[in-house]
Order: structure tokens, then C-alpha cells, then sequence
């Protein structure tokens, strides 16, 4: 969407000025069918707007990526979380994450970007999703990464179906057992324009409903794209929860 380093960093002044407490950059896209850059066109899209962003706003930046290379080009460049889809499956990645010594997320996908939305199955969602990130924490742990490090994603549309995606959400706090972090990403999702019946551009009432549900089942972060509307749905929930 943000196709040039000039559009990328205004878009991320904007979240900063609407209040987001982190931004998110990434230079692969995951929507089903989409295919990987190479690693150069992913560096030359990341690291610039990172180093860019560190000159320009105060407000953490996180890295979306699976590839060694570009964690620690990122980190290098400012970057100081590593947000990886693949939860750090790829060969190396673990071990950089460790010597990074970041925060890092960690998120389920049944299959890849490519193939991910190809007749997703599961004999228990929850259960499958819970069990894949305990195994990743373990092995995270295994690789020398700190526990406090770590936040787990369960991948809304990362190779699930509606009614999974539904399930999933409705039992979320049952990941709270994994005592670490909970970041989710629903905004905008093709999950809730089935519900609605919205196009994605109409999707603001159901991505704010859908953020309030994830907050009172646990969730500790959001990844929005409308940061202000977001925060202000948060803080009538905050005060309600808090008489």
C-alpha cells in the first residue's frame, strides 16, 4: 500500500500522532496467495523506513519479518521488536532473535502465505493454534531467548476459515495458560467483512467490536490500522471494566 519510503514514513507519523504505542513494518505482504520478495527487496523496503522513522518519531518500531537477515538489518537500523508470522521456523532465525536480545512475537499459520487459505482444517482450532505456540515458546526458550521476550499471535486468517477464525476468537483467553503476551490482528480482516457483509474499506465498526472482544479476552496488543478510533473504543471498555 505504501509503495515509496516517503508515503511509509508519513503513514507512520500519522499512527504515531493517533496514539499507537508501537508501529509495525513489514516488506512482505501475507495476504493468502502472495509470494515473498526476495531478501534485497525486502531490506531495500524495511531497513530505510525504519532508520527513517527512528529520526522522526519516538514510539518503539517493531519488524514483521521471518528472515534472519532482515531481523538483524532492522535491529541494527533501530528496529526494537521482531514481529514473525512464521514464529521463527526459518533456519537461523531463532538463533538471531537470541543474540538480537528483542521482544520477539510469535504467530500461527497452517501452511505459507502461498497456501495458507487452501482448505485450512483442524480437528480442534484452539487446542491445534494453543499447542503450536507452546512448542514454539519451548523451543525459543531451548535457543537461549529470554521468556520475558516473548508474545504470541494466533493468526487470524493465517490458514484458518470463518468458523474457525469465530472459535478462535471467542475462546482466546484459553492461550492466556501459554503466561506469555497476547497480540492479535483483526482489523480490516476478510473475517469480519463475511460477518458484516462489509467491504474492506467499511470495516471500521467491526474491527473496533472485534478489538474490544480480543481486549476482554486477554489480549495485551492490538495491530490496528485505525489507531485512534481503536484507542478511544479501549478506553470506554478500560473504564467500565475498572468501576
Amino acid at each position: 500500500m505504501f509503495d515509496s519510503l516517503e508515503r511509509a514514513v508519513e503513514h507512520g507519523c500519522c499512527l504515531a500522532a493517533e496514539g499507537a504505542d508501537l508501529i509495525d513494518i513489514g516488506g512482505e505482504s501475507t495476504r493468502p496467495s502472495s509470494r515473498p520478495p526476495t531478501l534485497a527487496e525486502e531490506l531495500d523496503r524495511v531497513v530505510p523506513v525504519v532508520e527513517a522513522l527512528v529520526r522522526r518519531i519516538p514510539v518503539p518500531l517493531s519488524v514483521d519479518t521471518s528472515r534472519p537477515e532482515v531481523m538483524r538489518a532492522a535491529v541494527a537500523a533501530g528496529a526494537s521488536m521482531i514481529n514473525d508470522v512464521r514464529a521463527l521456523r526459518a533456519p537461523g532465525a531463532v538463533e538471531a532473535a537470541a543474540r538480537l536480545s528483542v521482544p520477539v512475537c510469535l504467530t500461527h499459520m497452517q501452511g505459507s502465505p502461498e497456501t495458507m487459505q487452501q482448505d485450512p482444517r483442524y480437528r480442534d482450532v484452539v487446542t491445534e493454534v494453543r499447542a503450536f505456540l507452546a512448542e514454539r515458546k519451548r523451543a525459543c526458550l531451548d535457543g537461549g531467548i529470554r521468556p520475558e521476550h516473548l508474545l504470541v499471535d494466533p493468526g487470524f486468517g493465517f490458514g484458518k476459515t470463518l468458523s474457525q477464525n469465530v472459535a478462535l476468537l471467542a475462546s482466546l483467553g484459553r492461550l492466556s495458560s501459554l503466561g506469555v503476551p497476547i497480540m492479535v490482528g483483526l482489523s480490516r480482516k476478510s473475517m469480519l467483512g463475511q460477518l458484516a457483509e462489509r467491504a474492506v474499506g467499511d470495516r471500521l465498526p467491526g474491527s473496533l467490536a472485534a478489538a474490544v472482544i480480543a481486549a476482554q479476552q486477554g489480549a495485551a496488543v492490538l495491530r490496528v490500522h485505525d489507531v485512534a478510533a481503536t484507542r478511544d473504543a479501549l478506553a470506554i471498555l478500560d473504564a467500565v471494566e475498572t468501576v
